[in-house]
This record gives C-alpha cells, sequence and structure tokens, in this order.
C-alpha cells in the first residue's frame, strides 16, 4: 500500500508469558506512537499474561485457545488437529474483526494459529524471535514471512535481521533517564528502595520464581561480599527469603543486605545495580545490556539450552561472566563477584559497563516497527 495510506491496521500476536508479552507491548507502543489512527488488536489466551496486561495497555484482546505442540507422541497429537483448527478459526476471526493488513507474532502457542490464518488470506507476516534458539511457531512463521526479526545474533531464522529485543517502556524510559542523567536516576531509585545511593550495590535476582541454585550461592557468601562495604538486593521469589534471611544470621554488615521476595519496581532496582547476578533469559540480557550493568550469568540447567546462548555475545564481549548451574556456590561467588565489589574494583566494572552497552540495543522497537511498516507497504515479502 503507498505510504500515504499509512496507518492501517496491525494484529499482534503473542502471548503466555512477559517473553512473549513485553516485546509485543513495547513495539504496539511504538506503532501507536507513529501512528496514533492505527488500528492495534492483540491475539492472546484467556490465561496467559496478556490477559491483564494488554487490557491495562489499552488494547482490544482477542483469545484463541492454546494449543501446544507436542514435542513428543502423546494422545494430544490425535487431539491437535482439532485443537489447531478451532485456534486458526478463532485468529482468523481476529484479524476480519480488524481487517488487519498485517500480523506481528512473537512466538509461543498463539503465534503458530495467527501465522496459519494470516497466510489463509495473503496477508503479510512478521516474525519476532526473542531467545537465541528460535521456538517451533517462529521457525513456522519465518519460512513465508515478509521479515524475520531477532534479538540475538546467532539466531538462524531463514531471512533474519537483527533488531534485539523491543524494551518494555519503565526500561526504555529507564534508559533514557540515565543518558541525561545518571547520577540523578540512581538517587532516586535508591531512595526509593531504602539504599545507600553511594555504596557498590549487588543485584541478585533468579526472576519472578526464584533460583534456589542462585539463592543459595549468594547467600552463603554473604560475609565475603558485604565484607567489601557493598549492599545487596535480593530477590529471591515467592516463599523463598525465609532461607535467605536464615542464612544471613550473624553475618557482619547483614542489615546491607535486603531481601525481597519480589521487586515489583524492577527498574529502581536496576537503576541502582553496578552489578548483576541472575539467570539469562533474553529480557534479563537484552535489559540489562541496553543498561549497560555488568553481570554474572547463571543459565538455566534445563530446557534447550538458550539461556547460554542469549548470554553469548555480552559475554564475549567482555560485559559479563557466565557460569554453569551446577559450578555456582558460594565459594565460587566468594571468589569471583565479591572481588568485582571491592573500593579498587570501580574500574573493572566501568570497563564491563561499557562492553555490556556495546552488545545492548536500546532502539529495538523502532527498529521491529520499521518492519512493520515496510510490510504494510508490500516490502520485503521473501520464501
Amino acid at each position: 500500500m503507498p505510504v500515504g495510506e499509512r496507518p492501517g491496521s496491525v494484529l499482534l500476536a503473542g502471548g503466555g508469558t512477559a517473553g512473549h508479552v513485553n516485546p509485543l507491548l513495547a513495539v504496539a507502543d511504538e506503532l501507536a506512537r507513529r501512528h496514533p489512527d492505527a488500528r492495534l488488536a492483540v491475539l492472546g489466551t484467556a490465561e496467559g499474561l496478556e490477559s491483564r496486561l494488554v487490557p491495562e495497555h489499552g488494547l482490544t484482546l482477542h483469545v484463541v485457545p492454546r494449543v501446544p505442540l507436542p514435542r513428543r507422541p502423546t494422545l494430544d497429537w490425535f487431539r491437535l488437529p482439532a485443537r489447531l483448527r478451532d485456534a486458526v478459526r478463532a485468529a482468523g476471526a481476529a484479524i476480519d474483526a480488524i481487517d488487519a493488513q498485517v500480523v506481528v507474532g512473537f512466538g509461543g502457542y498463539v503465534a503458530t494459529p495467527a501465522y496459519l490464518a494470516a497466510r489463509r488470506r495473503g496477508i503479510p507476516v512478521v516474525v519476532h524471535e526473542q531467545n537465541a534458539r528460535p521456538g517451533l511457531a517462529n521457525r513456522l512463521g519465518a519460512r513465508r514471512a515478509a521479515a524475520v526479526a531477532v534479538t540475538f545474533r546467532g539466531t538462524r531464522l531463514p531471512g533474519a535481521e537483527v533488531t534485539g529485543l523491543p524494551l518494555r517502556a519503565p526500561i526504555a524510559a529507564l534508559v533514557a533517564r540515565r543518558a541525561s542523567d545518571a547520577a540523578a536516576a540512581r538517587r532516586d531509585a535508591a531512595a526509593a528502595l531504602g539504599l545507600d545511593a553511594d555504596r557498590p550495590t549487588l543485584l541478585v535476582t533468579g526472576g519472578s520464581l526464584g533460583a534456589v541454585s542462585v539463592n543459595r550461592a549468594v547467600a552463603g557468601a554473604a560475609t565475603e561480599l558485604l565484607a567489601t562495604g557493598a549492599q545487596v538486593l535480593h530477590s529471591t521469589g515467592a516463599g523463598k527469603a525465609d532461607a535467605v534471611e536464615a542464612a544471613l544470621a550473624g553475618v557482619p554488615g547483614a542489615e546491607r543486605y535486603h531481601v525481597r521476595e519480589y521487586l515489583d519496581d524492577m527498574e529502581n532496582a536496576l537503576a541502582v545495580a553496578d552489578l548483576l547476578v541472575g539467570r539469562s533469559g533474553a529480557g534479563t540480557v537484552c535489559e540489562v545490556a541496553a543498561l549497560g550493568i555488568p553481570a554474572v550469568y547463571v543459565p538455566l540447567p534445563i530446557g534447550n539450552g538458550e539461556q547460554r546462548l542469549n548470554a553469548a555475545d555480552v559475554v564475549a564481549a567482555g560485559g559479563g561472566l557466565l557460569v554453569e548451574d551446577r559450578a555456582l556456590d558460594a565459594a565460587w561467588v566468594s571468589a569471583h563477584v565479591a572481588p568485582l565489589l571491592e573500593p579498587g574494583a570501580a574500574d573493572v566494572r566501568a570497563r564491563m559497563a561499557t562492553a555490556a552497552a556495546s552488545v545492548g540495543v536500546t532502539d529495538a522497537a523502532a527498529r521491529v516497527a520499521d518492519l512493520v511498516e515496510r510490510a504494510l507497504d508490500g516490502g520485503g515479502a521473501h520464501g
């Protein structure tokens, strides 16, 4: 379609986890900013995070049934055709409801029926793959997509263009604020969290569910960590704080070890962090790199190994360390993390921060929006 006929109508498909929903909302925000009159809607499930976040964002949510794709033969194989048929029908109804001119998929259960329904209608598809190792839905969608956006350089999908991961709004705002006045951002965040803005700060997080191995190793090294004069902000995950607090009993300086089950304001925690220890999900790696924060990444020891790949570029650049979960214990933390918090290690942290920022991407939402506009203009089809 001619450029002058924009903004058009876009259906964004993704859901289930924050890893799919947050990039989707970031791209929706960018499209809405560029084209206030655009018709934007989201395809998701009734059970996932999107069922709350999408309406809160002021967007219409069209619901499709979840269709897990079995990775091995089970009874679900026999149920799959009927389930997929129903989901494709629901996805098609959502496309028709807003007269969508392009479908943007972010992977997961929702994306497959969206891609199939779009293909049947001859509507262009833009795919965004969050992880270094693509999932089944996006491997399918990429085959005939108008454009394929990937977060990491090593992601193998046909026609892939590296865009990075669209940052959720609070993180994008923090990136901008740190660029203009990092000291003020740090002071405000420290005040909100009850921390000392002048002390080196270690942020520990295993995600919303927490990571028992990370909790145990870091809390076990509390004496060595606090002896550096640093403070620790440790998000343990729901129900996991007691074990960490028990490990702090009698530790000198334990008043500087701040334990939270969950951090609702992770952007404040990142604003004050001088070093992070945590898992290497795509969201964590990309947000931390975009903010230029040195990190120690502990890939999740289960799954298909994607978390190790997610951290590969930033570690290779010198912006972080990687330790396997099985090797992480209190002795490792004492030997490798505590020295990075010493007063004389500020220059080392600064070099790591610069290296992390060198591979971080702060404008990924704009890059993906560019691909969506290109698809609206009728360009870029492959396959």
